[in-house]
């Protein structure tokens, strides 16, 4: 093994993978919802917008939450 190779993980470790979320489908929709709204309504817009806004805050909030509680030995490469 070469001194520049990464360390492997130990067999068995687990995986951490986030789960499924409805996060991604909101924010498409809010955005395509402001979008259309530029040419409907400024309604749309306003809604479509705030929509992404509270998505994309809560997404973060989610994110920051989940790497919280990773193992402090966790490794971010």
């Amino acid at each position: 093994m070469s001194p520049l190779d990464r360390p492997v993980p130990p067999a068995g470790e687990e995986i951490h993978l986030p789960g499924g979320s409805l996060q991604p489908v909101l924010l498409a929709v809010g955005l395509t919802l402001a979008l259309v709204g530029v040419t409907i309504s400024m309604v749309l817009v306003v809604f479509g917008a705030v929509l992404s806004v509270a998505v994309i805050v809560r997404w973060i909030m989610d994110a920051r939450r989940e790497m919280a509680h990773l193992p402090l030995d966790h490794d971010s490469h």
